[in-house]
């Protein structure tokens, strides 16, 4: 199993949501976070003074896919959340030892 965490703009998130569910996701988290890369922070000019409008908002989804589900995922990511432009963001991917539901104490892919 692997850990899927893709940080994208805001603006995309429900495209990309909807396509992932679309694909069979049924689990994911996501979080509102701010951040910089290649794509720094905008300033603005405000009586003569400029002042760092600080870090840009994105988005972070995190979700867990089976090996054999990790490239659909991704593909699916890529085609949903590309603009072009830079800022689009960034997938990493992990590996997972285990996954274990609480309730039931299921393990490996029955826990997910």
């Amino acid at each position: 199993m692997k850990k899927i965490e893709a940080i994208i703009r805001t603006s995309k998130f429900e495209e990309v949501y909807e396509a992932l569910t679309e694909i069979g996701i049924a689990f994911m988290s996501t979080y509102d976070i701010k951040g910089f890369g290649s794509e720094h922070s905008s300033s603005q000019v405000y009586r003569g003074t400029t002042y760092s409008v600080g870090f840009i908002p994105r988005t972070k989804i995190e979700l867990i896919a089976t090996e054999d589900h990790v490239e659909e995922v991704v593909e699916t990511i890529l085609r949903v959340a590309n603009t072009g432009k830079v800022g689009d963001g960034k997938i990493f991917i992990m590996d997972v030892e285990a996954v274990i539901r609480i309730r039931t104490g299921e393990v490996g892919e029955l826990a997910l």
